[in-house]
């Protein structure tokens, strides 16, 4: 992706701060479920309100899961000690959030673009999630609102949150990356990524600069990202924004944002906080975390093939595209499908174009994943031999796919069953070829009188009085034999 730049070469400079919930069964430091969708209020405890006389103890499996993500984007995994940031919002009743600072659990890491370019990240370290709040009132913000609401049930939630260098340079890049750590953290099962949901939340941070040889620009935060389009936008617009002010002597304040999805443009929420103002301190309830170099080779060793190297394997193995091996790779349970396919004997390319094509479909109508298809990759791989095989063409494929995708079976038994083989016997072909020369004389003398595109008509009748099971190889062959006279 190449750099974007503006009127007098005005650069971007975007770093993200990805904040995925990690899909622990309780939260992170109490016995709380870790449930979407309960009842406001209803999965708390003293723990996570933060009343007197309870203490925080840490969920073993978020650490499994923060340090299992540090492995999978290149970070190194240290020994790490939580500590308390302090603000005095009513999302957190304890009026601090437990989080890690100065010794957070993974540093200095990288991932790769699907394009190719190299995105450092600068830490990714465990939190606790903040309630939810909610503004009663026309504008649906506090500024204005009649009253406003807290549900504690997020609060204490177990959080990882990803914090990238300054190495973005587009929006289109920004919205890349945050989609790549989403691909990520579903491959390893560590989070389901579901933005609508909340689980995934993206801070943009946003500065521009006159040439690539001036300092960065004052950084402006944009606040709580659910979508990849809209972190495009919000760049788009906040690039051109910060521009018209420093180019018109106006200020550019060091603030929070928010975007506004109706108005496409960003709004100020308030000025920005600097680490300094949370008064981080080394939480004396909790204990540092420390890992053996076994344990975290172990972990290494059971990282599963991530998005990256899957597609990098299908261009170098199975001659794909990118853009073939991207959306392939998109979903963990669409590769496994495709990888199950090919094995079964399926071509790479075939395979790749009915996958992302009509299952793809068929599984987003229907609210679905590849997992949960009847149509196994051993029936698809089946069809896609037959029509190699000259068994079937793709119209009949096409024909008897709705019924393998919502009931799976044999394709080889149900073109027997409805008699769709196709037909290869030239005498047959030549009879109806015969017959389609004699009722369309005029298409004739004018196929003959040089007007060659008339092929098309007549391929096309023959294929609707064959039903599309004509061997089309065949029928062009004998086809052109015929009208030539």
């Amino acid at each position: 992706m190449s750099k974007v730049t503006f009127k007098d070469n005005w650069e971007l400079i975007v770093g993200l701060e990805v904040h995925a919930e990690l899909a622990t069964r309780t939260k992170l430091f109490c016995g709380c479920l870790n449930e979407f969708g309960n009842e406001p209020n209803t999965n708390v405890c003293p723990v996570c309100l933060g009343l007197p006389g309870s203490l925080p103890v840490v969920n073993e499996q978020a650490v499994y899961f923060a340090m299992r993500l540090g492995e999978a984007v290149n970070c190194s995994v240290n020994r790490s000690v939580f500590a308390r940031k302090n603000y005095f919002y009513p999302d957190m009743p304890k009026d601090y959030q437990i989080s890690q600072y100065d010794l957070p659990t993974n540093t200095n890491g990288y991932l790769d673009l699907p394009e190719g370019k190299r995105i450092g990240i600068e830490r990714a370290h465990i939190e606790e999630d903040t309630g939810k709040t909610t503004h009663k009132g026309e504008s649906g913000r506090i500024s204005g609102a009649d009253y406003s609401l807290v549900d504690y049930n997020r609060a204490g939630v177990a959080l990882a949150e990803i914090v990238s260098k300054p190495d973005l340079r587009t929006g289109r890049e920004a919205a890349e990356y945050a989609a790549e750590i989403r691909r990520i953290m579903r491959y390893l099962g560590v989070s389901d990524g579901n933005m609508q949901e909340g689980s995934l939340r993206c801070d943009v941070n946003i500065s521009v600069r006159p040439t690539i040889n001036d300092p960065f620009g004052t950084k402006v935060e944009i606040k709580n990202m659910n979508s990849f389009s809209a972190i495009q936008k919000a760049c788009e617009y906040e690039i051109k924004r910060q521009i018209k002010a420093y180019e018109s002597g106006e200020e550019v304040k060091q603030e929070t944002r928010l975007w506004d999805e109706g108005k496409q443009l960003t709004k100020s929420m308030r000025s920005k906080e600097g680490s300094s103002d949370y008064r981080y301190f080394p939480d004396p309830d909790l204990g540092p975390i420390e890992v053996s170099h076994a344990l975290k080779e172990k972990w290494r060793s059971e990282l599963p093939e991530l998005p990256a190297a899957k597609r990098n394997r299908y261009a170098a193995e199975l001659g794909l595209s990118i853009y073939d091996a991207r959306v392939l790779t998109d979903e963990s349970s669409m590769a496994k499908y495709f990888e199950k396919v090919v094995n079964e004997g399926g071509a790479a390319k075939s395979s790749a174009n009915w996958i992302t094509g009509d299952l793809a479909a068929y599984i987003k109508s229907n609210r679905l994943t590849f997992d949960e298809l009847h149509f196994q990759p051993s029936e698809l791989a089946e069809m896609l031999k037959m029509i190699d095989t000259g068994e079937i063409s793709g119209k009949i494929a096409k024909e008897i796919l709705p019924e393998l995708l919502s009931k799976g079976g044999s394709p080889k038994q149900l073109v027997q069953e409805r008699g769709l083989g196709m037909i290869g016997d030239p005498k047959v072909i030549e009879e109806i070829i015969d017959q389609l020369i004699i009722k369309h004389p005029n298409e004739v003398e004018s196929f003959r009188s040089g007007k060659k595109k008339l092929l098309g008509f007549f391929v096309g009748q023959l294929m609707k009085e064959t039903k599309g099971k004509a061997d089309p190889k065949l029928a062009n062959q004998i086809l052109n034999k015929k009208l030539q006279g």
